[in-house]
């Protein structure tokens, strides 16, 4: 059976120069109060208007609102400490559907140093709780899509199995809407850049995970496929699941300004356009 294929980013997109600095790891907002709250606003507005005026199938927010992926979430939570913090290794146009993204429980997990649970597991287990009641309110206020980042995934093989899916499994429990797990590989900082050019010829972590995942109740898996050295064939350990390929370079040396990034999206939903119509679906 033959399915349409659809357009969407992964879950960034570049922030407007006067909202943060860009090329910036936490880069601070350069507005305050009031002005901020309007201007993360008027940069969502931005960011869904760029990306339905590409011609994507289904949009998100650019996550145009949080400092970083994961840390954004967590600071909002009782029970961190952002005030002692400790020094932790990570990561040894038309309607549209509205994706909305959460970091996955085993990634907040490995960004936190725990000094009261002492397990990954038990802390990842309320986080799951935390995480599957914020995708309930998402999915109550309109959102058909719900992602879960995981780049832990690609590491911490023994544990995704041991309890990882479960726990993932737990948090993306009862939603009214499509569940995605994202797992890439990273960018940007020189440690994501140094593990990778350490991986040889063929980045095959995924081979761990992807049967794990086809067995699981999450409905689709987004991979990280363009600017990498991932086998394709490996997709087929999927067979049975929804795949969003990662058919974007967004790792180009070239800086990603606006309009670039809209240029990249433009490409990607003509490039869709033209398999759908070789499909016979246009």
């Amino acid at each position: 059976m033959k399915h349409k294929i659809l357009t969407t980013i992964s879950g960034s997109l570049p922030k407007p120069n006067w909202l943060a600095e860009p090329e910036k790891l936490w880069s601070p907002w350069l507005l305050e109060g009031e002005e901020l709250i309007n201007g993360k606003k008027e940069a969502i507005k931005l960011a869904v208007n760029n990306q339905l005026n590409s011609g994507l199938s289904i949009i998100g927010d650019g996550e145009q609102t949080r400092q970083h992926f994961v840390t954004t979430f967590i600071e909002h939570l009782s029970g961190v400490d952002f005030k002692n913090k400790k020094t932790v290794r990570i990561r040894d146009r038309y309607d549209a559907p509205i994706k909305y993204t959460l970091p996955g429980p085993m990634t907040m997990v490995d960004t936190l140093y725990d000094d009261y649970y002492k397990s990954r597991e038990k802390l990842a287990e309320k986080f799951a709780e935390v995480l599957n009641k914020e995708a309930k309110e998402l999915v109550d206020a309109g959102v058909n899509y719900i992602q879960f980042d995981e780049p832990a995934f690609n590491v911490f093989f023994d544990e995704v199995k041991d309890w990882g899916i479960n726990i993932l499994e737990k948090a993306a429990s009862n939603l009214k809407a499509k569940t995605i797990v994202h797992i890439c590989y990273g960018y940007g900082i020189e440690a994501n850049i140094n593990w990778k050019n350490s991986l040889g010829e063929e980045w095959r972590q995924y081979e761990n995970v992807f049967p794990l995942l086809k067995k699981s109740k999450i409905d689709q898996v987004s991979l990280e496929c363009q600017n990498s050295r991932v086998p394709m064939n490996l997709i087929e350990l999927l067979r049975g699941k929804k795949i969003l390929v990662g058919a974007i370079d967004v790792a180009s040396k070239k800086v990603e300004t606006p309009e670039i990034a809209n240029a990249k999206m433009q490409a990607l939903a003509l490039g869709a356009k033209i398999l759908n119509q070789e499909l016979g679906f246009e």
